[in-house]
This record gives C-alpha cells, structure tokens and sequence, in this order.
C-alpha cells in the first residue's frame, strides 16, 4: 500500500462532503457533527486510504451510539509528549498529531474497552451495522503507523477515541523514503486469500495487489478446494474459523494432501485455539494475527514466498473474487 504525506483535517473534510457520511447521518438525523480542525497541522506519513477507513469507522461506531442523538465532535491537534503517557495504552515520548473522535453517547463498559479492537467483538457492542471488523480495521491503521490508540469511556456518558500519529518531520509534507513495508514487494506472485467476510477478503486483497501480488479470493473453504483443483497458486492465505461449512483445519488438511508442498498461511484472531494448533500439528507452521498491519503482513508473506523455489503460477498483479 502505497504511502505518503497526509494531512489529516484534508482527510475529515473529505469524508465530510461524500455521500457516505450524508448517508450515515440520514440515519442520525439528531446527531449534531462538529469538525474542529487545527490550524498549521503537521503532516503524518500513511496510506490516504485507510485513514479514510478509520475515520468512517470512527464516526459510524460514534453516531450509533447515540439513537436518540447527541454531539459528536472530530477534531485534530498537534502534540509533544515530554514523557510517557498512560491512558488505554502507554503513548511513548515524541511528536505527534492526533485525531480525535468524540460523543456523548451511550458510552462503553470497562470490560468491552478491553476487548473492542479484536475481529468481531466491535459488532458486540458498539453498534448495529458492519461486521464488528471496523475498530480492527483502525488497530490495524495506528499500528501501522507506529501510532497509539487511548480509549476513554462512560456508560451513559459517552467515548472518545484519541489516535496519536507520529508527526513527520517534514512540515512541507514532501515525498519521504519508502516504508518498511515496501521493502517486501512482490513481483507477480498468485496468492489465494480464503475467508469468510467479504470486508476482510477486500482488506488483505487490496494490501497484497498493491504490494505486487496478484490476488484472488474466496470465500470458503470448499470453493478454494475446488479452485485448486484445476489452479495453482504460490501461496495460500487461510482464515481458521468459517461458516458454513468447513473450517481452516479441514481445508488446509485437504489441501495439503492435494498438493503436499502448498504453501499456506493460516490467519486468526486467536492465536491459541485448539483447532490452531490442531492445524500446526499436521503442518501450518506459518500464522499470521488478525488484525495485521501491512507492515506485518508484507514481511510474512515475502518469507513465505522465499520458501518456494519455482513460483508455481505466472501471475501479473490482479485482484478477483471466485464467484459467490
């Protein structure tokens, strides 16, 4: 994913003005948005794209927690921290910009702040729509960024989200060197990203095309079975838990008796299931945590890959979805 200067008040002003957010807010018609953007704010260096996403999630997650209404005000600020601070995680010394995302709204208990940027939690407890992967989808933003996330919350009082970004250094937002992650490219390698939500094939689907993959997807087990019947591919990325039908053991035992030296990748949110390591027992050795950064995924990826010897595909950079 490609990276550059960003200027987070451009990012909320746009998103302010698409038909996405006038959409939302038809559903909230009591919700009262108040952008407070400073001044002179200091350029971060990320991808534009998903600090869209993160804001979208943001302000949907905080526009549902009002259902009859209330303030919801996004606003950014540059910051330097002297020295540590402690709030939902410890913000290292630094300078930063900070978006940050506020409502009084029904607020979040203690024991689901805990929990709310792991997969499939959010959808719990903090609203109605989407498929619970959006806060993770923000994890995944901050992290990548070499960002932190404080988190504080009332039940009955409301949220807010606060993101410190480092600042880049350079205030003219200029082209900077490329990331970490963009030292693992591909160069045309086919990679079959098995999962059952749709949100989460479109997240690693965009990340690997735009790292130079060439991508297709499916959305079960049994239908990358069949895919692999007739197809090859250099890699297999393997979501563990799926329904209906088979989960990531099964498929990934399966495919290992079709094609023995299949590489395959299994990713889950849980890194200690018994079906894991289950399926680390007959041979997946490598894993790979949801949410994941593009850092992460770029480098366990690119090992994997460094593995096989013949690339057994010549694919070109694509993105396809096997037909639902």
């Amino acid at each position: 994913v490609i990276k550059q200067p960003i200027n987070l008040n451009d990012i909320v002003k746009a998103y302010l003005e698409r038909p996405e957010f006038e959409k939302l807010i038809s559903f909230h018609p009591d919700v009262n948005v108040r952008f407070d953007g400073t001044r002179n704010l200091k350029y971060i260096y990320g991808s534009p794209l998903h600090m869209d996403k993160t804001v979208m999630n943001l302000v949907s997650n905080a526009a549902e927690a009002m259902p009859n209404g209330g303030r919801l005000v996004i606003s950014t600020e540059n910051i330097d921290l002297s020295a540590p601070y402690k709030g939902h995680e410890v913000v290292q010394i630094g300078s930063y910009v900070t978006l940050t995302i506020e409502d009084n709204g029904t607020g979040i208990s203690p024991s689901d702040i805990e929990h709310i940027f792991e997969p499939f939690y959010t959808k719990k407890v903090m609203g109605r729509s989407g498929t619970g992967l959006g806060m993770a989808v923000v994890w995944g933003t901050v992290k990548d960024q070499k960002g932190f996330i404080d988190v504080q919350s009332t039940k009955g009082k409301g949220t807010c989200f606060k993101l410190y970004f480092p600042a880049s250094a350079n205030s003219a937002g200029k082209k900077e060197p490329v990331e970490n992650g963009e030292m693992f490219r591909g160069d045309g390698e086919s990679i079959l990203v098995v999962d059952d939500v749709k949100e989460q094939r479109e997240i690693a689907g965009n990340i690997l095309t735009e790292l130079g993959y060439g991508v297709v997807t499916a959305q079960s087990g049994e239908k990358a079975i069949e895919y692999l019947k007739s197809k090859s591919v250099d890699l297999v990325i393997l979501d563990m838990i799926m329904d209906p039908g088979i989960d990531g053991y099964e498929t990934y035992r399966i495919i290992s008796e079709m094609i023995p030296n299949q590489k395959v990748i299994i990713a889950s949110g849980y890194s200690d299931s018994d079906r894991l390591k289950k399926t680390q027992q007959i041979g997946a050795r490598a894993f790979i945590r949801k949410p994941y950064s593009i850092e992460t995924i770029a480098k366990i990826v690119d090992n994997e890959l460094k593995k096989t010897t013949v690339p057994q595909s010549n694919a070109t950079k694509c993105y396809a979805e096997l037909n639902e």
